[in-house]
């Protein structure tokens, strides 16, 4: 969780603590950016093998 963390800082799409928790604000973040780069093969909040490979295209490894 705190490479999701940090991938999804790059983006600017989550501003919470990088602690390693999926609560809320991850999921949250994680459904802002499937919105934002089309990724519809997870469901929404779902950090799923989809948006985990999209998202690892788009930022470098924290």
């Amino acid at each position: 969780m705190l490479e999701l963390q940090g991938r999804l800082r790059q983006l600017a799409l989550y501003t919470g603590a990088v602690d390693g928790r999926y609560g809320a604000e991850v999921r949250d973040a994680v459904a802002r950016y499937q919105q934002t780069y089309g990724v519809h093969e997870d469901p929404d909040g779902v950090y799923g093998a989809a948006t985990r490979a999209s998202l690892e295209a788009r930022t470098q490894q924290p």
